[in-house]
């Protein structure tokens, strides 16, 4: 566990600036970026352990997260 936030400019930063334009002007990519962000802070949270959860929940929330990042960077770099 890294207590690090891991938020999508620090993991992506080569494409900061794609990530902006495609924020500002794909619906389907902001609205993933926002499930990611959410997930990312539940994740957070639980590392941290200002809302513990079972690890196997906490395991799960990490997966869908990782799952939503790669859908990200498929658009990110398509």
């Amino acid at each position: 566990m890294s207590h690090v936030p891991h938020e999508l400019a620090a993991e992506f930063p080569q494409l900061a600036g794609k990530l902006g334009q495609l924020k500002r002007g794909n619906a389907h990519f902001a609205r993933l970026a926002e499930t990611y962000a959410e997930l990312n802070r539940q994740v957070f949270r639980a590392e941290c352990r200002l809302a513990p959860m079972d690890p196997l929940a906490e395991a799960q929330l990490r997966r869908r997260r990782a799952a939503v990042k790669d859908e990200l960077y498929g658009l990110l770099s398509a």
